[in-house]
């Protein structure tokens, strides 16, 4: 009979000569607490290993390690003792003995009178006499090992529980001697800033003025203080129509706006001091390293005595500089003169509203946009487009490619036009294709093409270049790109198509800017041809890949701006991926955190199908046909065709996987997730180990190479730790990131470590829809990147609560892929149907929680950012400089940062579509928001 992990604490196993032990979650309170009572009777029992900080023991692979517990017979009358080893997982891993196991120095005497067994014999403990019992496990893999002791005490029997976590020099490498501390932050005290002393700005480049300046759009008071109270708008309560349209969505935008004030409030400091560093002041700020707050140059924050008695004014400091945890700071002269090194400042950080504001904008100029952009529903008629056959560039378009294509071609304005389809079916590769073909076959075509990230874009534009039978000249086509985009992350293959004065990158010329025919851009950037004048119509088609990442503003900045009634508008991506990342719970669950893609499909003619309206495509060309499998029938009615070639190449060459013929395989490892420091991020030592290990042996004799390999996992901070080992053996070109760094990229093998191995921060996970856990659309994204091979590093006993992942689990099992730990007992579960919102279960919130970027709830519970971890994932973009566009010194680009993780840094990124990216516990998804 197994011991089970969720016995009461009057329950106990039948001890039979040997059992079989499942899985018991140390860190639950439930499980095995009541295997080690130290006050159960008349013989008392000791705990041998006892927890260190409590966790586990740590013990070396391939070691021998040992320690003693005693039995004490309080009674008046002898007691019979029969000890043994119950279960053990792994099984046989440990033994008991009566003498202290020898040392590695013990001569052959010593080894020779030893002996260690399964079970003792009996013997006659006298009253009040101390037996001592010693316990050894050598454990021959990483992980947890898990032994239930148990002694039979004359009428009575007693069972103790061993923990024990294996590890290997890597894993050791990592732990942490700092324990993890919430770090909960007193009530700040109230800072008015609405007079303050002006800072000295940053000096900006020499550049002419934008022909459209951009509004401050500043909150009204009265709409500010309702949401504040929680109370809900009339334009929100009304729904969305033509009529409301701007000022529903600008609602929405406030309701974001007032939550990144409220998050970025978080991070204000108090009684902090200054140095000086040359003409500026410095301001070490913690957690700056990991954009924990996002601070770039031309960001200002205010500052006030903290000894102030209510009469001292604020002071706005601009950054000038930025440097590891420390910002450079220039105030007004007097400041500066006034500061001393004992002076001491309470900080209030400023949000940066030029992204808000260039959304505002833009769903302000859609009410000037033809009806049939914003709902096709409301035309009076079906239209009906005209085709003509085309000759496609790529041979390797299929049917329903070279059909869209010709649609597309044969367009004549709105509706927009959408192609959609699962992952790995070609949609980049088939609006690339449009594109060559409008411009090799329509002289006076003008094409804006916009994605959501600059590496996004820039794959565009590298696809756009390599595309076979089709040369563009150089002189028409740009690559817009933000001025504070790093000159060196431009590929040198892309940047003679870029426009930049001393390494940075400006907008031309409106005259030379209008004379391109191609243009390449961040649905951001796009913003900045509005504001240099380029006229509403001057586009012929704007083309929006990845349209589903993206929020209906984002969307619109590009249309609302450029478009005409004639102007060819085309939206390529898959609403059953992840969505646009979104900070406010309310406002995503009011409509912001639906993409214009998803509600262009609740028209009747998107909604069916109308080849005259959307294209869905099917055939997958990306993955072996088992990677496809699975999400094919639980996301897309079983539809998806396996189309790739060769689909072997790479597992021939692979003699490590238990199933060579199936290209995924499962390690199953008890683990321990762990926090450290002030950091909420999880980490899990044990996978981190094993996914090196992973990638050793793919690499071993060039089997596969590093830029070849992604590692997916759902934690900042499992992000950090995996790529710091990378880095220490030189393997730096295996991509490391959160799902939503890898949407809509693919590698041949995705080694996938999901980190949890404890029921109760599963739960958690569950209840608000983190990590990988209750979030269909992430799980979705993680096992359809692979191109050949699917490892996948985790507890089965946690994952398995998922039904997604439960059935991964059992289809490696049934095809012979799997290894490492014994499985749970399987589980069957009731199928329910993939629904637009991301999830089967939508998460149930806590009734009044307040979530802030610090991590904390305030209704008790914690949460963490995805990294990179953002509400459905994606990435948040550094602050931009935009030089004439913003009176506060820069701007926000929604690009991908350099360790691809967002704003709030760690978080297990995230809500349905986008970790609340992924929001972690208590940590803001990067993409592990």
């Amino acid at each position: 009979m197994s011991v089970r992990g969720d016995k009461s604490d009057d329950e106990y196993s039948v001890i039979a000569d040997k059992g079989e032990i499942g899985f018991i979650d140390y860190q639950n309170d439930g499980s095995a607490g009541c295997y080690n009572l130290s006050d159960e009777g008349p013989v008392l029992v000791s705990v041998p290993f006892p927890f260190k900080n409590e966790k586990p023991q740590s013990i070396i692979v391939g070691e021998t390690s040992f320690d003693s517990f005693t039995v004490k017979n309080t009674t008046d009358e002898p007691v019979d003792l029969w000890p043994q080893i119950y279960a053990s997982n792994p099984e046989d891993s440990f033994t008991l003995s009566i003498l202290k196991p020898p040392s590695k120095d013990a001569d052959i005497k010593e080894r020779q009178y030893f002996f260690e067994a399964f079970k003792l014999e009996d013997r006659m403990l006298e009253p009040g006499d101390t037996f001592t019992i010693w316990v050894s496990c050598k454990p021959k893999d990483i992980g947890l090992h898990t032994t239930v002791v148990s002694l039979g005490c004359g009428e009575e029997r007693v069972e103790r529980v061993v923990f024990l976590l294996a590890e290997d020099k890597i894993s050791s490498s990592l732990a942490s001697n700092r324990p993890y501390s919430r770090g909960r932050r007193a009530p700040k005290r109230d800072f008015a800033v609405d007079n303050y002393v002006m800072g000295s700005r940053p000096s900006k480049p020499v550049q002419h003025g934008f022909k459209n300046r951009l509004p401050r759009y500043d909150i009204p008071k009265e709409i500010r203080e309702m949401i504040q109270n929680k109370e809900v708008p009339d334009d929100l309560n009304q729904g969305l129509t033509a009529k409301n349209y701007a000022n529903y969505f600008k609602t929405l935008l406030i309701m974001e706006e007032v939550q990144l004030e409220e998050d970025m409030r978080a991070y204000d400091m108090e009684n902090v001091s200054m140095k000086r560093r040359g003409l500026c002041l410095s301001l070490e700020v913690p957690g700056l390293a990991e954009r924990r707050p996002s601070i770039v140059h031309g960001d200002f924050i205010f500052v006030r005595h903290a000894y102030d008695d209510g009469t001292d004014q604020a002071y706005q400091g601009f950054v000038h500089r930025v440097e590891a945890d420390e910002v450079h700071l220039k105030f007004a002269p007097e400041f500066h003169l006034r500061h001393t090194a004992g002076s001491v400042y309470n900080v209030r950080f400023t949000y940066n509203r030029i992204n808000t504001r260039r959304l505002y904008q833009a769903v302000d100029a859609a009410e000037k946009l033809d009806l049939n952009f914003l709902f096709p529903s409301l035309h009076s008629g079906k239209r009906m487009i005209q085709t003509k056959p085309i000759v496609p560039f790529s041979p390797a378009l299929n049917a329903e490619q070279i059909c869209s294509i010709e649609m597309i071609l044969g367009c004549k304005g709105a509706p927009p036009y959408v192609i959609h389809g699962p992952p790995g079916t070609g949609k980049t590769m088939t609006l690339v294709e449009a594109i060559v073909q409008l411009y090799t076959t329509q002289k006076n075509a003008r094409i804006l093409v916009c994605a959501p990230s600059n590496s996004a874009a820039d794959h565009i534009l590298e696809k756009l270049l390599c595309l076979d039978g089709v040369r563009i000249k150089d002189n028409e086509i740009f690559r817009l790109n933000a001025a504070t985009r790093a000159y060196e992350e431009i590929k040198p293959e892309i940047i003679r198509f870029c426009f930049f004065d001393d390494f940075v990158f400006k907008c031309p010329p409106l005259k030379a800017l209008t004379r391109y025919k191609l243009v390449v851009s961040t649905y951001m950037s796009a913003s900045l041809l509005n504001a240099e004048g380029v006229y509403r119509g001057h586009f012929t088609h704007i083309f929006l890949d990845e349209a589903g990442q993206a929020s209906e503003p984002e969307n619109m900045i590009a249309i609302s701006n450029l478009c005409l009634t004639e102007t060819v508008v085309v939206l390529a991506g898959d609403p059953r991926q992840l969505g646009p990342v979104i900070y406010s719970r309310d406002a995503e669950s009011l409509g912001l955190g639906k993409s214009y893609l998803e509600r262009l499909f609740e028209c009747d003619y998107y909604c069916e199908g109308d080849e005259n309206y959307v294209t869905k495509l099917v055939k997958n060309y990306r993955c072996h046909p088992e990677i496809l499998d699975l999400p094919s029938k639980l996301f897309y009615d079983g539809e998806l065709v396996a189309s790739k070639e060769d689909t072997d190449s790479v597992l021939a060459t692979l003699n490590f996987l238990p199933n060579k013929e199936f290209p995924m395989v499962f390690y199953g490892i008890q683990g321990c997730d762990e926090r450290e420091g002030n950091n909420p991020s999880w980490f899990n030592r044990i996978e981190i180990s094993k996914v090196i290990e992973i990638i050793k042996r793919l690499t071993a004799n060039d089997c596969v190479q590093e830029e070849d390999i992604g590692v997916i996992t759902p934690y900042r901070q499992q992000v950090m730790k995996i790529k710091e080992v990378l880095d220490r053996l030189d393997m730096t070109e295996v991509k490391v990131g959160s799902v939503e760094q890898f949407q809509g990229q693919e590698k041949q093998v995705i080694i996938i470590s999901t980190v949890r191995s404890t029921i109760k921060h599963n739960e958690f996970d569950r209840a608000y829809c983190l990590g990988f856990l209750s979030n269909p659309r992430r799980f979705n994204v993680a096992i359809t990147r692979a191109i050949s091979l699917l490892v996948i590093i985790g507890n089965p006993h946690i994952i398995c609560k998922d039904m997604n992942w439960n059935k991964l689990l059992w289809r490696c099992v049934d095809n012979n892929a799997y290894k490492g730990c014994g499985l749970p007992e399987r589980e069957e579960f009731v199928e329910e149907p993939f629904n637009e919102e991301g999830s089967s279960n939508t998460p149930q919130y806590p009734t009044g929680a307040e979530w802030n970027i610090s991590g904390e709830v305030n209704n008790g519970g914690t949460k963490e950012w995805s990294d990179e971890w953002n509400n459905n994932g994606g990435t948040k973009e550094i602050n931009e400089w935009s030089d004439g566009w913003n009176n506060n010194g820069g701007t926000k680009e929604k690009e991908e940062w350099s360790d691809g993780w967002n704003n709030g840094g760690g978080v297990e990124e995230i809500k349905n579509g986008g970790e609340f990216v992924a929001k972690e516990e208590d940590e803001w998804s990067d993409g592990w928001k």
